[in-house]
């Protein structure tokens, strides 16, 4: 199975792509830069929701509405984090996918935007119907936050143990 991956990781490295982000002087520091601008354009729509969630701040406008009035900016910033990280990915894959930090952050991250993040977006209105906001949704918007502070520091392991330097 391990060869297999490693088989994949190499063919995605030989990409027109891949070859163009590694091999050029600005290319790899500019997709890093998009990718980061999509996380944090992700990320603090998601936070923002969470801490409304929590009862950071619980007046107006309530956890949906918020939720609401955010969601293309989210999924635009997921869009461009997505694309960033994969186009990153692209240039380095067999060193990435060796990195106990990356492995670890796709480890928290697949099951954090594919389950849990959806749950929370969908569930949010469900939660704050009457105003306040439901214990359940308040451990949800708490759960949140945990799994994406273990991203952050996951991706941060990554960035401080990664073998790929750049000059």
């Amino acid at each position: 199975m391990y060869e297999a991956v490693l088989a994949s990781c190499r063919w995605l490295e030989d990409t027109p792509w891949g070859v163009a982000v590694r091999d050029s002087s600005w290319m790899y520091p500019v997709v890093m830069w998009l990718h980061f601008v999509g996380l944090s354009m992700w990320l603090g729509t998601t936070l923002n929701v969470d801490l409304r969630l929590m009862g950071v701040n619980p007046r107006r406008p309530t956890a949906a509405e918020l939720s609401n009035g955010l969601f293309a900016w989210h999924w635009i910033g997921f869009a461009i984090a997505f694309l960033g990280g994969f186009l990153l990915l692209s240039a380095e894959a067999t060193t990435y996918v060796t990195n106990t930090g990356f492995r670890l952050k796709l480890a928290v991250l697949t099951p954090l935007a594919l389950i849990w993040h959806v749950l929370v977006q969908k569930k949010t209105l469900v939660w704050t119907q009457t105003g306040q906001t439901s214990a359940i949704g308040k451990w949800a918007g708490v759960i949140e936050f945990v799994l994406w502070i273990s991203v952050v520091t996951a991706s941060v392991a990554f960035l401080l143990t990664n073998a790929v330097t750049r000059p």
